[in-house]
């Protein structure tokens, strides 16, 4: 089996920081949009990248990071997988986050 062209690890706890203010879903929902990593692009370490945007970025042309269509797809798989995870244990849904790939 191979290693997959990107690869990146889930987010750390989500940084709650509590209180009556902010509901935890929606709070979570915003810090996994931003959320920085370092994900590395067939060998290529981007060190503290902030994930989202840039798995967008791989969506929009993958051939510009030497990747193919379905490399990409299965990057944006991936933030799906490990950020709905992470979401999901704050109370969201992963639709949240699949949702944002189509804005």
């Amino acid at each position: 089996m191979t290693e997959p062209a990107v690869q990146f690890s889930g987010p750390r706890k989500i940084p709650y920081p509590g209180g009556c203010v902010l509901e935890p879903a929606p709070y979570a929902l915003d810090y996994l949009l931003k959320w920085p990593a370092d994900v590395t692009v067939n060998g290529t370490v981007h060190r503290n990248v902030k994930v989202f945007p840039f798995v967008r970025e791989l969506l929009a042309d993958p051939q510009q990071h030497g990747l193919t269509p379905q490399q990409a797809h299965a990057a944006r798989d991936l933030y799906l997988t490990l950020a709905g995870q992470a979401l999901e244990q704050e109370g969201g849904q992963r639709a949240w986050l699949e949702r944002e790939f189509t804005r």
